[in-house]
């Protein structure tokens, strides 16, 4: 999380699972985004065969599921988001309108003091791939 701007920041949660962060400011500054979940588009086999489920909406609805649908561990960190022969970057997508954009508190973050109440969750409305409302 204090590395460079546009790079990965992968953790092991619990001991199990893995996060996936996009540090997002100066270096030896902590910041990084979270991403908690994504709407699946293309190898979905592949993820249902590394979840071992059928069902698309609970393949990537939550972070740790993410990483496991996408083999993500700590082999990603500190490697580039933003290098398209990376193995996993960030692209250009689908420009969203505001509107849909909803803002909600964080979850999991009670021990945050006042940053625990924060709108800093950001998902599409009416998404039927976020990980919980």
């Amino acid at each position: 999380m204090f590395g460079q701007a546009g790079t990965w920041y992968v953790y092991l949660i619990y001991g199990f699972y893995h996060c996936l962060n996009v540090v997002t400011e100066k270096e030896d500054y902590p910041a990084a985004v979270l991403i908690r979940a994504l709407e699946p588009k293309d190898g979905i086999p592949q993820m249902q065969k590394n979840r071992k489920t059928d069902d698309i909406y609970n393949l990537t609805s939550g972070p740790g599921k993410l990483c496991q649908a996408f083999e993500i561990n700590k082999n990603q960190n500190n490697t580039s988001a933003t290098k398209r022969n990376s193995k996993l970057y960030i692209e250009d997508g689908v420009k969203i309108l505001e509107s849909q954009i909803v803002l909600a508190k964080r979850i999991g973050v009670e021990y945050a003091g006042n940053w625990k109440d924060k709108l800093l969750r950001f998902y599409i409305k009416d998404s039927k791939f976020i990980s919980k409302k």
